[in-house]
């Protein structure tokens, strides 16, 4: 039987940490504008298998693996801390490339299974994810809970960043914005490019 109340409290506050803009809405975002609907999307299910592997990990009490063996985590943090700035210069470099080649800005397609992996790595490499999903089953989970719960609310954090990123990559890559976008390209590549250098450098110096 499943425990709504345990789904719901989940919810809640999955919801309310989800929209919060990070690495991955900022992926989701500019993959959108700069790209194709369909690769923005391929982004969106990167991040979410990546969502249902930390959830996974929380209810079965990985977080105390991390605690337990502090280096692992600093494995992670700084290699997700790296990935971050790395992708952030990337975008920062190919803009200013761009700019001063004098050619028109024009949606870049990579594929979709290069945008899959672009999603998934910028999910699986934010420590940030685990900790926020093992503070929010650790709050919530039932000491023993059933597997349809279990499973429950699996389904509802698929349902819930599907949604969220889906409706972001959906309307930023609607041709009206799209079209904005190319005429400001290397502004807006400037722009997300520092700020996912900032949450990179924020990320390796946060304890």
């Amino acid at each position: 039987m499943v425990d709504s109340s345990a789904v719901l409290a989940v919810l809640s506050v999955y919801i309310a940490g989800v929209v919060i803009p990070g690495p991955n809405f900022v992926a989701v975002a500019h993959k959108a504008a700069s790209s194709t609907r369909s690769e923005a999307l391929a982004v969106v299910a990167g991040i979410v298998l990546v969502s249902l592997f930390w959830a996974t990990c929380a209810i079965l009490g990985v977080g105390i693996v991390f605690a337990a063996f502090p280096w692992m985590a600093l494995v992670v943090k700084v290699g997700g801390a790296a990935y971050l700035m790395w992708f952030g210069c990337r975008l920062i470099v190919k803009a200013r490339a761009g700019e001063s080649s004098g050619m028109a800005a024009v949606s870049v397609s990579g594929g979709l299974r290069k945008a899959f992996v672009q999603g998934f790595a910028t999910n699986i490499t934010n420590p940030k994810s685990v900790a926020f999903f093992a503070a929010i089953f650790a709050s919530a989970t039932p000491a023993h809970m059933s597997p349809v719960t279990f499973v429950a609310m699996l389904a509802m954090v698929a349902l819930v960043a599907t949604t969220w990123y889906g409706f972001v990559a959906l309307v930023l890559s609607h041709a009206g914005i799209a079209s904005g976008y190319r005429g400001y390209r290397a502004w807006i590549d400037r722009v997300c490019g520092g700020l996912i250098v900032a949450l990179g450098v924020r990320q390796l110096l946060t304890r």
